[in-house]
C-alpha cells in the first residue's frame, strides 16, 4: 500500500478480547493462562521456550480433531497468577515466565515470557498479559 494522501477511517477496538484457534485435542480451562504455539494455535501455558502470550481464557474450550476446529476467547489485562516461589517485590516491572497455565516465575530458563510483573501480594503475582 502507498502512504495516505487523505484522511482514513481506521478501524479500532479496545484490544482486550481476542479469539484464537485452539490446538487439536488440547483442553484449555476457564481462567487459564493461554499461549500461542509456533502455528498460532492456542494452548495452555507450559514450560516451553517457543510460546507467545495470548491472555486469560474467558471460558473453557477443548480443541477438535484438527487445529482450529474450535476457538477460544482470551482476555488481555492484568491478572493474578500463582508464584513459583522466586518472584519478589524487586521483580516488579520485569518479565514473568510461564511455568504452567496458572503459575509464573522470574526464571527464564526453559520457559516463555508471558507478560510483565506489575505487583506481588500474599496470594500471587499480578502480571500484565
Amino acid at each position: 500500500m502507498a502512504a495516505l494522501t487523505s484522511d482514513r477511517d481506521t478501524p479500532a477496538r479496545d484490544g482486550r478480547l481476542f479469539v484464537h484457534p485452539v490446538k487439536a485435542g488440547v483442553a484449555i480451562y476457564a481462567g487459564a493462562l493461554v499461549m500461542l504455539d509456533a502455528t498460532g494455535a492456542a494452548v495452555p501455558a507450559s514450560a516451553a521456550t517457543t510460546l507467545k502470550p495470548a491472555g486469560r481464557a474467558a471460558y473453557a474450550m477443548t480443541g477438535g480433531s484438527a487445529d482450529g476446529d474450535a476457538s477460544v476467547t482470551v482476555e488481555r489485562g492484568c491478572f493474578r497468577w500463582g508464584n513459583a516461589g522466586d518472584i519478589t517485590r524487586t521483580h516488579t516491572g520485569s518479565a514473568a515466565y510461564a511455568v504452567d497455565d496458572q503459575t509464573v516465575s522470574a526464571t527464564a530458563t526453559g520457559r516463555s515470557a508471558c507478560g510483565v510483573i506489575r505487583d506481588i501480594d500474599a496470594l500471587g503475582v499480578w502480571v500484565e498479559v
